[in-house]
């Protein structure tokens, strides 16, 4: 009797002694053969940063198809991760149904979903939104972001991928205690305001935004330098007017110096008012006078416009019906539809960019690194200017032996130890702290002007990732976006969008297909071996104990 209560004592302090380790030496596993609950150092460091409460509501909760219960799944199992590394954090999910109205004035708008059942579709409709609430800031994140997936498993995959960057890039938003400052510069005819509003008005929420113009270059050059210099990154949007050359050293020196670089460059006039007024229009050559300045960033725009088979569509009048003009929206070589680069954050599953009349970029041989972004089809055709473009033209039957020009490279990254192009040049003005090289840096060129250009619905800027007139959605908000992060990021933050992870969904038709098969599987053979079990067993009773 007495060993028997030492042993019993034994177990109940080895039990203590286990229970007390297991609450002061906390420890989870991630055994997922793709990692998908390990968080990157990012995550950490900026979980770390969470010193006072912060609040996430999900709005996830209630009846919705099973593929997005495993959003669901995963948003939870991802947020419980979070709150283990920092108590502060926590977390409520919120179903959406009585506040619906309220989410929609918010800028939360509900995802509409097609539902496969028992071989029948239906609608369905979501609100796949978060809200952090951080002392008195506030950050919507989006679960379901736009992309190129063309079925909803495979936006569910891309959603689930994202969940960390998009989380993540929360959490930095409402932890930073100092935007970054980004230059709009003016003064060479860039974009006015209003076609650049869809795009800065997003990026404002992140950065701050300033308008910045050159012409005081031609009376104080060293002092606008050197307020430009207080600048991280530059966004030159579509000048149209020729850059002095004490312009471009300024700009040249503020790269030199460390700044970010994102250029977004006409190299040819195209006035498309003209070519729907006139039916046809003048394309010729604009002299910007920045060949040299980009060459010696080891970068060359090139003037041949770009025409692809796989393209844009455009509205043309085909009739009258009584008094109402008859629309018709047919492909427009012009306007190429381009796919990202998919093994680049800033590209990655990011849907098709819009371009208008575009050309090309040839990179040069150096020690930079040049990264292609946007690259078109394969079935291209170059058009050189000056040259006349007629609207007519659309009508014509492509040949595809004309449009063989192969891929032509629209928006290229530069990164590494950038050259000054006036490196053994003379100098327009004296510069006492002039740089040969900057350290590190990165800048991004694109061969078109209008990539950031929304257009613009009765006086009022349009979502510039949406046409006005045939309501196609394109990538060139979240692109430039993205490249924008990319290019500020020191952290390594937007290389979470590179995350990759694997669901293994069920196939729909082959469950509706096998549906019979299946239900015998799951609920006919259980019950089929417990009457096997309970027949055996009755059996060797009455055998043993008859």
């Amino acid at each position: 009797m007495n060993k028997k209560l030492q042993h019993i004592a034994l177990a109940l302090i080895g039990l203590l002694i286990v229970n007390y380790i297991a609450n002061s030496v906390y420890k989870r596993f991630d055994l997922t053969q793709d990692k998908r609950y390990t968080l990157s150092e990012v995550s950490e460091r900026l979980i770390d940063k969470v010193d006072t409460p912060l609040t996430i509501h999900v709005f996830l909760e209630g009846d919705f198809p099973a593929e997005f219960k495993r959003l669901q799944i995963e948003t939870r199992q991802f947020l419980e991760e979070l709150q283990a590394k920092n108590s502060n954090i926590r977390f409520r999910f919120i179903n959406p149904d009585n506040i619906r109205e309220r989410l929609v004035k918010r800028g939360m708008m509900p995802s509409q979903l097609t539902v496969e059942e028992d071989g029948k579709l239906s609608e369905a409709i979501i609100f796949p939104w978060a809200e952090i609430t951080y002392g008195k800031k506030v950050e919507l994140i989006s679960l379901l972001p736009n992309s190129i997936a063309k079925t909803q498993e495979a936006q569910l995959q891309n959603a689930v991928e994202k969940l960390e960057y998009s989380f993540a890039n929360a959490l930095h938003n409402v932890t930073l205690k100092e935007r970054q400052k980004i230059a709009v510069l003016a003064g060479n005819g860039e974009l006015q305001d209003i076609y650049q509003y869809s795009l800065l008005s997003e990026i404002g929420k992140k950065y701050r935004l300033a308008k910045f113009t050159l012409d005081s270059v031609a009376n104080n050059p060293q002092k606008t330098l050197k307020d430009l210099r207080a600048y991280d990154l530059a966004i030159i949007a579509k000048p149209t007017e020729r850059f002095t050359e004490e312009e471009k050293l300024t700009v040249d020196q503020f790269i030199a110096n460390g700044g970010k670089s994102l250029w977004m460059l006409d190299n040819n006039y195209a006035d498309t008012d003209s070519l729907y007024n006139e039916g046809k229009m003048l394309a010729f050559p604009r002299d910007l006078n920045l060949t040299d300045l980009l060459f010696g960033y080891q970068v060359r725009v090139n003037n041949k416009l770009i025409q692809d088979l796989y393209s844009a569509k455009i509205p043309l009048a085909t009739g009258n019906v009584g008094n109402q003009t008859q629309f018709q929206h047919l492909n427009w070589f012009y306007h190429p539809l381009v796919n990202g680069n998919p093994n680049h954050p800033i590209t990655k599953n990011v849907a098709p960019v819009r371009f208008r009349f575009t050309t090309q970029i040839d990179t040069l041989k150096g020690s930079l690194k040049k990264t292609p972004l946007l690259v078109t089809s394969v079935l291209t055709k170059k058009t050189g200017t000056p040259n006349f473009i007629e609207l007519q033209s659309i009508a014509k039957e492509p040949k595809e032996n004309e449009f063989a020009s192969g891929p032509q490279l629209l928006a290229v990254l530069v990164e590494g130890n950038i050259p000054s192009a006036y490196k053994n040049r003379i100098k327009p003005f004296d510069t006492p702290d002039f740089k040969a090289e900057s350290t590190n840096n990165k800048m991004i060129v694109i061969a078109d002007g209008d990539v950031g250009r929304n257009q613009v619905l009765k006086g009022k800027p349009h979502d510039l990732s949406l046409d006005k007139w045939t309501g196609e959605q394109f990538g060139n908000k979240e692109f430039l976006i993205n490249a924008i992060d990319y290019l500020l990021d020191d952290s390594g933050l937007i290389q979470l969008r590179n995350k990759t992870i694997q669901i293994n969904l069920l196939d729909k038709q082959r469950a509706f297909a096998e549906k019979r098969f299946w239900q015998f599987i799951n609920i006919g053979i259980p019950l089929v071996l417990l009457a096997l079990f309970g027949l055996g067993f009755n059996y060797w009773r009455k055998k043993k104990y008859q």
